[in-house]
């Protein structure tokens, strides 16, 4: 397995999807039914790429990551040989990013000294899609893009 396998909710919303999966392989539902009875590891095998071929869809569109922490916001933008950083670290104890309360202050104090805004670029490996599912892992989430765009402006100024 390359990524992790999907929850179980997870799975329950692809349900239709993980039918033409199957499907795409001869399987039937009654035969599903009688592999997950007689032999649950090949039907374990089965879930393990069908979760692979879904967290490969879903890396191969992602361009943009966030990942809020009490102190920091880091902000990804994933190119094909390069992925940006932006990350922006609070030195008030007081404050916690990750609650309206500090998100707010963080915009109303972006420019004061106690926010430090930093960048930095690297190479992707060859596994860009692995370097992605690394930083899922450590708690970032897929977006649009939106607030690295808002502050990528805002450090060119």
């Amino acid at each position: 397995m390359k990524y992790a396998r999907l929850t179980k909710e997870q799975l329950e919303e692809l349900h239709q999807e993980f039918i033409n999966f199957l499907a795409s392989q001869s399987i039937t539902a009654e035969e599903w039914q009688q592999i997950k009875k007689e032999k649950p590891e090949v039907a374990e095998e089965e879930l393990d790429v069908f979760s692979d071929l879904i967290w490969e869809g879903v890396l191969n569109q992602a361009k943009f990551l966030e990942h809020l922490s009490k102190k920091q916001l880091f902000l990804f933008k994933v190119e094909e040989e390069k992925m940006h950083l932006i990350g922006l670290k609070v030195e008030n104890d007081a404050i916690d990013l990750r609650t309206k309360e500090g998100y707010r202050w963080l915009q109303d104090n972006l420019l004061s000294d106690q926010v430090t805004i930093y960048t930095s670029t690297k190479a992707i490996s060859e596994e860009r899609n692995k370097d992605i599912f690394i930083l899922i892992q450590q708690g970032a989430n897929i977006t649009k893009g939106e607030l690295f765009a808002y502050f990528q402006k805002l450090i060119e100024v």
